[in-house]
């Protein structure tokens, strides 16, 4: 109580309470907390910013609770991981609705949690079913749906377990309202999970009396019906059991309900008094949420009393050994020998990185969709397969939200995690995952929480409509996550680097165009063979220039540099291209500095134009550097359409012509150019019009 959060809480408590017994204490300390919590003040548990949806205490073990319908399933798979992969004592419980076995996330955590892998594939040392219970708290109701008899058709909701795996999840039905029912399946299914035989599923009968939400006036049911199950409520049938079995006495329980209602009013006025129990101050500089959107740590092992385990020595893998035979010899043009370059490709730089992590972090986890033997679908893994053991490098199903929403759960317990989507189209099918549980919980956790997580996330071209989307402007709007997108060996070396050893949530983007390309920025000493750090949020200047800047997003870096190329032998013009390498965060005074010389800047990405995170760079520069402009900051993205055929697809993607097109049209007109295709104000405001 003293060290939680500096003991905020416990002072408020302590004002008015002279009791000398530290379990009374700790009694007020938890009511409090809870109370002003729900009531939104700083000083509650997470500083209010968790809300009465979100109340939790991680010092007890009580993890995120969870707003969304079944959101805490494959987070708590999650944590019930990491105690699997790193060894650690205790068992995970997720409390969970009856109404949210329908819930597509709940069901791919069911089926994350019994892989068999876990049984069969994995290290002796490691080796048992996940140590959890999914506990379906099932009373009958989702909001005012009954999954029994209307939108559902399980019947009997413990039959689920028997299609998961062949110990049918140990799946039993117990009666919730009976406390010694419940205590004692608990026991005995914990006693399964400590012997390696987990996961289990229970499904705990009780009753809500209440509505769903203060707004629910129960007008889906009978007052009948709840006034039933009020007649067997266990806070009345269970004191009688005690005292016809001779356990307590009637006069024990005389004055109780009293005694409890005082602690709670005493907890309340407190929790309410906005001179104890103050809100934070949202509108000062450097506020509670600007100074916990992000923890902004660096840490190289996030359990430095533990080695990385038995892996093959690094210089013994097959595909470090080839890497060290790609350095580059003979002489540079000024005579320079070049002994000491390196011309390795995208894939192979962040092969480097990241097999360098698992080496240097024992709580790294690699896994998704056929990472392992298969090497990742575009080879980034490959080698890593003959160094990792199965526990830290394995397929996951093809369940892209319990990918997710598992390595949430893991990182919350302590863990680092880096997870893959293989391509960005799918991240709609975690979009819970990445949205409302990845990005939010260190601020909804008033920074008690850390999240790092590291999500790969290829961007796909040639596949057509639905696996060749450049979904960055999505990710960029949410608030939480920290966004990169290199385009060049060297910076997807370092930027991997620097993702894989902070603490804050990271969607790693990368260009399926870009796999194979070498590395064509850093000279002669090409990407290094050590570890080095990119610092996520500073873009590049990859070519200087003074007519006209332009800037880029991706693998656009590569057409960007053609047309500048063009520029300077058609019409004598220099252009200054500058990487973005990140969205979120993003320093802009290297593109105003550039901005101040030439005048005149061209944003471009493979995103669709509409609702292109570059129309936010782009107002951000022209209000920074409106005095500096000689003409209005221009967009270049993909069409407003589908992605369509690989064959067609240079009418859908911004390419050079693309580029000249709008500088000659808005910047800086092109002697004798002919644009390709319409891009002045008359057509953007026809397809506008059209919607496309």
């Amino acid at each position: 109580m003293r060290s939680y959060d500096n003991g905020s809480v416990l002072r408020v408590v302590e004002r008015d309470n002279a009791t000398s017994s530290v379990q009374e204490l700790a009694i007020d300390f938890l009511l409090y907390g809870t109370l002003a919590e729900i009531f939104g003040r700083e000083t509650g548990f997470n500083k209010g910013m968790g809300g009465s949806m979100h109340a939790f205490f991680t010092p007890f073990g009580v993890f995120p609770n969870n707003a969304i319908v079944g959101g805490s399933a494959d987070i708590a798979v999650g944590a019930a991981l990491y105690k699997r992969v790193n060894q650690k004592k205790g068992i995970v419980i997720a409390n969970i609705g009856d109404a949210s076995a329908s819930c597509g996330p709940t069901w791919e955590a069911l089926c994350f949690a019994t892989m068999d892998q876990f049984k069969t594939l994995w290290p002796d040392y490691v080796r048992g079913g996940l140590p959890i219970i999914i506990n379906f708290v099932n009373n009958f109701y989702g909001m005012g749906g009954q999954p029994v008899g209307e939108t559902g058709g399980f019947g009997i909701l413990a039959r689920l377990g028997a299609g998961l795996n062949a110990d049918q999840m140990h799946a039993e039905r117990v009666d919730g309202y009976n406390p010694l029912a419940v205590i004692d399946a608990i026991a005995r299914k914990k006693a399964l999970l400590e012997a390696g035989e987990g996961p289990v599923l229970l499904d705990t009968i009780t009753y809500r009396f209440s509505g769903h939400s203060p707004s629910d006036q129960s007008s889906y049911r009978e007052k009948t019906e709840i006034e039933a199950w009020q007649r067997v409520d266990p806070l009345v049938t269970f004191r009688e059991d005690l005292i016809a079995a001779g356990v307590c006495l009637r006069e024990d329980f005389e004055g109780e309900y009293e005694r409890i209602d005082n602690l709670l009013l005493r907890a309340y006025k407190k929790a309410i008094d906005l001179d104890l129990s103050p809100r934070a101050n949202l509108f000062a500089v450097g506020n509670l949420l600007e100074s916990t959107m992000y923890s902004n740590e660096s840490v190289e092992s996030l359990d430095s009393s533990r080695a990385p385990g038995v892996l093959l020595p690094k210089d013994e893998n097959p595909r470090t050994k080839q890497l060290a035979s790609k350095s580059r010899t003979g002489l540079a043009e000024d005579g320079t020998y070049l002994s000491d370059a390196r011309c390795v490709g995208f894939k192979d730089a962040l092969f480097e990185a990241i097999i360098d992590r698992f080496y240097a972090d024992p709580t790294l986890v690699a896994y998704g969709e056929e990472n392992r033997d298969w090497g990742g679908a575009f080879g980034v893994y490959r080698g890593l397969t003959e160094a990792l053991p199965y526990h830290r490098l394995f397929n996951s199903p093809i369940s892209e939200a319990a990918i997710v929403g598992t390595s949430v759960g893991y990182a919350l317990e302590g863990g680092r995690a880096l997870v893959e989507l293989m391509y960005c189209d799918f991240m709609g099918r975690a979009g819970d995952e990445i949205f409302n549980q990845l990005a939010k919980w260190q601020s909804m956790s008033g920074g008690m929480l850390k999240m790092p997580v590291v999500l790969r996330v290829s961007v796909g071209s040639k596949y057509g409509a639905q696996h060749s989307q450049d979904w960055t402007s999505l990710v960029a709007h949410i608030p939480g996550l920290k966004v990169v997108f290199p385009a060049s060996p060297y910076d997807a070396k370092g930027l991997m680097q620097s993702a894989l050893t902070g603490t804050d949530p990271v969607v790693f983007f990368e260009s399926q165009r870009l796999y194979n390309i070498p590395e064509r920025f850093q000279g002669q000493s090409g990407v290094p063979a050590t570890s080095y750090l990119v610092p996520i949020g500073e873009p590049e200047v990859k070519k200087p220039g003074k007519d006209i800047t332009i800037l880029t997003i991706g693998a656009t870096l590569y057409r960007a540099l053609e047309t500048a190329q063009l520029l300077e032998e058609k019409w004598g013009l220099s252009a200054e291209v500058i990487d973005a390498r990140s969205l979120v965060p993003f320093n802009y005074a290297p593109v105003i500095e550039s901005v101040k010389k030439t005048g005149r800047i061209l944003l471009a990405s493979d995103a669709c134009e509409r609702g292109s995170f570059l129309h936010t760079m782009a107002s951000h520069i022209g209000r920074a550097a409106f005095s500096y402009l000689d003409a209005p900051p221009m967009v270049v993205g993909a069409r407003n359409w589908i992605t369509p055929p690989d064959e067609v697809e240079d009418a859908f993607f911004p390419f050079s012509v693309d580029f000249l097109d709008a500088i000659h049209t808005h910047l800086l007109p092109l002697d004798g150019y002919e644009p390709k295709r319409p891009c002045d104000e008359a057509d953007l405001l026809r397809r506008n019009s059209a919607g496309i």
